[in-house]
This record gives C-alpha cells, structure tokens and sequence, in this order.
C-alpha cells in the first residue's frame, strides 16, 4: 500500500454519508483512525447510520452544529456537496483542520494506476469509454471504475492491486477538498460555468478543477481538450507531459479528428460514424478515451470494439424507447445550460424539449441559438420554469407549456409534439427542488415513458 499509515490514529470526523461518506468512514476505521461519524438526518429513516452505528461506529444524527467538532480532531471528511458555508466546516477551518474529501482519503490507500476524468461535461462518458478500453490493455490485469459516477472511490480500491486500474470520475466539489492526490494520468475534458452557487465565481471552480493536476510531474500526463485558446493555456499550470486532443485543429502529437476520420499521434484509428453514441461532443469524448488508450498499448480493434458498441451512460442522452412515431431520450445528467446545449446539437431531428429544475441563479439566454429552429415544443416545470420560458419566447420557440412536475411533463410533451420529433429530458438545471439527485429525476423519466407507452397502445 502507499501511505497506509497516513491516517492511523487520526481522529476524524466525517461529515454527510450517503455512499462515499458511509464508504470513506469504513475504510478510514480500516486504516486505524478514530471515526466520528456527524449526518444532518434524523436516525429514524438513515439506514447508512444504522448500519453504522451497528458497527459500532460514533454516530451523531439529527444535526451539523459546529459544537461537535473542536481542536481535538485532525481531520473533517466531508461529503463533496455539502458547501464550505456549512458552521461545522466553517469551524473546522477556524481550528486550522483540514477539510479533505474522500477521494484524498482513497488516493492515500491505493496501490493502483489511477487515472482521473474531470471537466464540466462529458465526465461520465469518458469515464466509462476509458476503463472499457482499458480492460484491453496488456499493462493491466483489472480495470475499474469508481467516483463521481456513482460507485465510492473508497470501495473499489481495496480490491484493486498494484496491477490494475482505478479510472475515477472526480467532480470539482471531490477535488476542492484534495491535498495529495496525484492521478498518473489526469484528464481536462472542457471546462464552462457551472456550480457557481458553491464556487461563487468561474476562477474558485477553475481552480478547483485544476486540482486534478496540481501534484502531477513530468512523469504522469495531463491530457487537455486542446479547442480552446482558455483549455490552452490550463495546460501551463500543470507539471505534468501534455497530451493534448482535438475536433477543430489538426495536432502532430496527440489526438484529433480531421474529416471525419479520427487520428492519434498520426496514425488513423476509426471513422467518426463508428462511433455508436450520437451527437459531435460524443467525438470529443472519443478523443479523450483514445488518448488515455493509446498510452496503455490499447489496440485500434479493442478501441473501435468499444466505441461502436457502447450505446451511452445512463441519464446522459440515454435512449429509452421509440413508440407512436417518437424516440425518447434521458439526459437527467444536464445540470446546467452547456450540457443541454450539447444535447440539443446532438440531434437533427425536431425536438420536443422537456426542461427545469432548480434555480442556481443563473439565466438561460446561452440556451436561444440551441432553442432556435430546433426546438419546436418545450414543456417546462421547476423552479427555474420562467426563466426558462423568457428565453425560450426570445428564440421564437412557438408552442410552450408550462407544468407543476415531470410526472405532467412527459405525457403533455407526447402531446405537443409532432410525428418523428425526438422527446428529450435535458432540464439545464440541477433537480434538487424535487429530486434528491439527477438520477432519481433520469429513473422517474424512464418510468413515466414506461406508464405513457402502457396508456397509447
């Protein structure tokens, strides 16, 4: 193991469980620190403090005061969403305790080759594309995946041994609260404005993206979406050798595609029409896959095997059905305005939008070229459902229905929309006005097409 004893005999709080915050308080005991374990919600109804505390952990249910915590302890582990603003975190930095996430914690126990995705869209995606091409790798005998993409860092890597690969989503809430972390190969895939309610400005959020390279050195590999002159110039902050990918620019070193045809280091590797899941930013995500790929000997048979196959990320332009002249689609993941642009330039046929949620602040003009001759119904419900329509009417947007939930939004968009239209679920905004999280939003999607498809036959 690499720093196994970094932890041992630490008293630590971890604060918020859900999975990774259950997951880093096991593996924190396993590594011999003291847990205290601090969640806002009652113990009547958290199964993960139960099972805790039946494991005889110190759990404190019910409330986040900053009384609990004091100079006493080392640590404060805190759950990636919970905001720096927070009166027990904001007392743990009076103290001068440092505030660290799991991933820092996981990193710290880990024997194996990390590679790390972060990036404002498309996270997932290439996730996912990288630890399936990497299962074809001859310099690894497992390839996992784990982070952000729902499956705790803490978990995976005390199966994995120094002879596989952990590829680990990492979202700029996880690398915010990163010291050590150092991924031998990182990887930028874009970066837009989002998350700025907890960031508070675009140079926190970039800053805290760029943790993911911060420790890298000329021996590990920063693999940067080389579009724009801003990504560009990212790149020279990082220590580490730059690898950098392409859909806009011809590179002698790197990878990037150029009349539809995809091409690392010079060499072709596939057509672009190969690629299984739709839309121009899927190319980019390819790109960056193929990167990290070519570096672990991945043969161009194993990487057109993988991308003509894999039909997508559930909750990111998933697929659902196809009934009475529509094809729906579950892009739940589109917490913000970028990634429904990018959803909405994925299809060439009319869409009927489905869209809303949460209000961060944030306006939603970006949207009106997107919208514009594209977008023929748009059903909207959720906080943000207003704003949504102002900028809708402004990019002449003809038929607009506004209702109180998702369950009224798919079938009122079965509705509105016309024979061959494309019924997409892109909201633009996150989904904690009615959602716990986006994937609970994406699976009541799925399901209210599954009830509408029962009704119309």
């Amino acid at each position: 193991m690499k720093t196994k004893s970094n932890y041992s005999n630490k008293k630590i709080l971890v604060l918020g469980l859900a999975k990774s915050g259950f997951a880093v308080a096991k593996l924190l005991k396993k590594m011999g620190s003291d847990v205290t374990v601090v969640d806002s919600n009652p113990l009547e109804k958290n199964t993960e403090a139960k099972a805790l505390i039946d494991d005889g952990f110190n759990v404190i249910t019910g409330s986040n005061d900053k009384s609990l915590i004091d100079d006493s302890y080392d640590y404060l582990v805190k759950n990636p969403g919970i905001f720096y603003s927070n009166e027990l975190v904001e007392r743990a930095e009076e103290l001068n305790i440092p505030v660290i996430t799991e991933p820092e914690i996981a990193y710290s126990y880990s024997d194996a080759t990390m590679v790390a995705v972060t990036g404002t869209n498309g996270k997932t995606t290439v996730t996912t594309l990288i630890q399936l091409m990497l299962k074809h790798s001859p310099k690894f005998k497992n390839s996992y995946y784990a982070g952000n993409i729902g499956i705790p860092i803490s978990d995976v890597i005390q199966k994995a041994t120094k002879d596989d690969v952990v590829v680990t989503e990492l979202s700029s809430f996880q690398l915010q609260g990163t010291i050590s972390l150092r991924p031998h190969v990182a990887v930028l895939n874009n970066i837009y404005s989002t998350h700025l309610d907890f960031h508070k400005n675009r140079a926190n959020y970039i800053k805290a993206k760029m943790h993911i390279t911060k420790n890298q050195t000329k021996d590990d590999y920063f693999v940067v979406n080389w579009n724009t002159e801003e990504w560009r110039n990212l790149a020279d902050q990082s220590n580490a050798t730059i690898v950098p990918f392409s859909d806009n620019q011809e590179l002698a070193n790197g990878a990037y595609a150029k009349d539809d045809v995809i091409y690392c280091n010079g060499e072709k590797i596939m057509n672009t029409d190969e690629i299984q899941i739709p839309g121009e930013h899927n190319v980019q995500n390819a790109l960056a896959a193929i990167s990290v790929a070519k570096m672990y000997d991945v043969s161009n048979e194993d990487i057109v095997e993988v991308l003509s196959s894999f039909t997508g990320v559930k909750h990111r332009i998933q697929y659902v059905d196809t009934f009475g002249g529509h094809k729906f689609y579950n892009d739940s993941k589109a917490t913000n305005v970028e990634a429904t642009i990018v959803a909405l330039t994925a299809f060439k046929k009319p869409i009927t939008l489905i869209a809303g949620g949460l209000d961060r602040g944030n306006g939603f003009d970006e949207l009106i070229p997107s919208l514009k001759g594209k977008v023929n119904n748009l059903v909207v419900y959720g906080q943000t459902a207003d704003k949504v329509i102002a900028s809708a009417e402004k990019a002449d947007v003809s038929n607009i229905v506004k209702v109180n939930d998702l369950k009224e939004a798919v079938p009122e968009a079965y509705k509105q929309s016309d024979d061959g239209d494309v019924i997409l679920l892109s909201p633009a905004a996150a989904s904690w006005d009615q959602f716990k999280t986006f994937e609970q939003r994406g699976d009541q999607f799925i399901q209210e097409v599954e009830t509408l498809k029962g009704e119309v036959k």
